[in-house]
């Protein structure tokens, strides 16, 4: 365990719940430590991000959007996540503590495992990869690091859906990131940054080739080079590293491997059930349901058909009818080999192996299953990840037991499973719009506000009406609560305290700010809300009220022409006034009023006497 008293996380109480005791492991995008949940009273794991990818906003709401999802994954062989937030500014998990090990440290300590083992301990992490691809989840990141070995038995799959939240922080290439994965990387993720199921089912074959071999299949100087390598060269055979490797074990890697993704299984579900079956082709003597070994043609066979003698009469004393002995043992042959392949056919021979036809257009599995002599009934089903038309499962499952000429049952993809809000959305009861929704898999939350159309109608609706969404999106909408009882009235033109003590006494809030005007100081001059507006009790209303207009002083004129004064005081917004002129006089001012350095209102009327 690395814990040293210098991390300062040690010890650290995570909302007001979580203590932390210990740190488990540090890796490239985050570090774990276990803690007590003080409010359980339980021992859990916490996986909190390294702050190089919490200050990435995309990488933080994918982080939180993701964790949500996780935590919706119940399967025994999934990491339960219990709760996420964040801590100073970085993102957390609260997960179940797993005590144990990785599936890296079995092969640090054992180098590689035989054929039926290594299938032993994929099939678990299979079923937690179908359990994530069922619900609409690609892990991203399968490798042994990830899977965990616990003390009880045990193997769970850690790390869901981390990897397309690191990807969402722009920096994963110039950070390094994909060093640490970059040997289980598909194709698809290094040429086109494209990942759906197959790419998780690409580096499970990936990990099952390791654990055979003690190997993975590309090695190279730089990171990119290897990733490359998955692109442009086939996956070798198991068997060239691990000699005795057995044929099927061969196949089932390089179908999980191919690097075109529609070669592959379409997901970890229909790999597992590959798997299922390469399993059971390694016990011996393998029968189908029914079988029973054919009878052998030996003497106790033949005893089951007596022989009969033709009858024989005392008056005709005849000799009795010989058959030649080759002629009877041809017969008993001939019905020693008729029992057997009766028995046979019976037993095993009425059965074969069913076809493959996953992911296969329906038409072309139709056409497939036909020529191989099957008749096929087909249903149809919603899927995220696979195509519209393309065969998601299949009864019997590939390489299951069924009887020649039999019925195999397709599930077809329907593709994404995709709603349109109508537009009548807008001014439906609320009852029945919810009752639409919910008979498109969606879900509602209502919030009520006053509004001019009937009490109980729709007024909008988030996302708008016309948003195409997925089956079990949220659709917020905004339920009227009638009319609202409230009318601005108009209060521009009154005293502050008047119309203040108007609006109050209607229930509205009152916020003022003040601004220079013409008006009378402390007036009104104008209203945040319009006269008519109907509003609630609580609504707040701002009013902007006079100060009066700007003070300016008035200059000394005199000695100027009256030109030269008007200039002087229309520049400062006041207005020259002739009250005397002297006649003969220079026309040059010699008082004034108001007299000079007074302060005045702007577009007060100075008098000018001249002489």
């Amino acid at each position: 365990m690395d814990t040293t008293v210098a991390d300062p996380l040690i010890g650290a109480l995570l909302d007001d719940r979580y203590r932390i005791r210990g740190r488990v492991a540090r890796g490239g995008m985050a570090t774990v430590y276990h803690a007590i949940d003080e409010r359980l009273e339980r021992t859990v794991a916490i996986k909190i991000i390294h702050a190089t990818h919490a200050g990435h906003r995309q990488f933080t709401e994918k982080f939180e959007r993701e964790a949500k999802m996780i935590a919706r994954l119940a399967h025994p062989n999934i990491v339960a996540v219990y709760d996420e937030g964040r801590h100073e500014g970085l993102p957390y998990l609260v997960m179940e503590y797993i005590r144990g090990r990785t599936l890296r440290d079995l092969l640090t300590e054992r180098h590689r495992l035989p054929a039926a083992e290594a299938l032993g301990l994929m099939a678990p992490v299979l079923a937690a990869l179908a359990a994530a691809h069922r619900s609409g989840m690609v892990h991203r990141d399968v490798k042994p690091e990830n899977v965990l070995l616990a003390d009880d038995g045990q193997i769970k799959v850690a790390d869901f859906g981390l990897a397309r939240a690191v990807e969402a922080s722009g920096d994963d290439h110039s950070s390094g990131q994909l060093l640490a994965t970059v040997a289980y990387v598909a194709p698809e993720l290094v040429s086109a940054g494209h990942a759906d199921p197959r790419a998780d089912v690409y580096s499970a074959g990936i990990m099952l080739f390791e654990l055979i071999t003690g190997r993975v299949p590309y090695d190279g100087d730089k990171a990119v080079e290897v990733a490359w390598q998955h692109v442009e060269r086939d996956v070798p055979p198991p068997s060239a590293y691990a000699p005795g490797t057995p044929a099927i074990v061969d196949e089932l890697i390089a179908r999980a491997t191919r690097r075109d993704p529609g070669a592959r299984p379409t997901d970890a579900g229909a790999l597992l059930a590959e798997l299922t079956a390469a399993r059971e082709d390694l016990v011996p003597l393998r029968q189908y349901p029914g079988h029973q070994p054919p009878p052998q043609t030996s003497s106790a066979a033949t005893q089951l058909i007596p022989v009969v003698r033709p009858p024989q009469t005392v008056k005709a004393k005849r000799r009795p009818l010989r058959r030649p002995p080759l002629v009877i043992a041809a017969v008993l042959v001939t019905i020693g080999l008729i029992a057997a392949l009766g028995g046979w056919w019976f037993g095993a021979g009425r059965y074969v192996d069913t076809p493959s036809l996953l992911a296969m257009s329906q038409d072309k599995a139709m056409t497939t299953a036909g020529q191989a002599g099957f008749r096929v009934t087909s249903t149809e089903k919603y899927s995220e990840t696979i195509p519209a038309g393309t065969v998601m499962a299949q009864n019997p499952e590939p390489r299951k037991p069924i009887s020649r000429g039999g019925t195999i049952a397709l599930t077809v993809s329907k593709g994404q499973e995709r709603y349109t809000l109508p537009n009548e959305l807008i001014g439906m009861d609320a009852a029945e719009a919810v009752k639409l929704l919910g008979s498109m898999g969606l879900k509602t939350t209502q919030t009520q506000q006053y509004n001019e159309a009937a009490a109980g109608k729709v007024i909008s609706s988030d996302p708008p009406a016309g948003a195409v969404l997925a089956r079990g999106a949220a659709v917020a909408l905004v339920v009227s609560k009638g009319p609202p009882p409230i009318s601005v009235p108009k209060v521009t033109g009154k005293k502050l305290d008047e119309a203040k003590a108007e609006l109050e006494r209607l229930g509205l809030v009152v916020k003022v700010t003040t601004q220079e005007s013409d008006q009378p100081k402390d007036h009104v001059v104008g209203q945040s809300l319009p006269s008519g507006k109907g509003v609630e009790p609580g609504t707040e209303i701002t009013l902007t009220v006079s100060t009066g207009p700007a003070m300016v002083v008035v200059p000394d004129l005199a000695g100027l022409s009256f030109d030269d004064a008007k200039k002087s005081l229309d520049a400062i917004g006041l207005v020259a006034n002739r009250a005397f002129n002297w006649p003969g006089g220079r026309n040059v001012v010699y008082t004034q009023s108001p007299a000079a350095s007074t302060q005045v209102p702007k577009g007060t009327t100075i008098s000018l006497w001249l002489y």
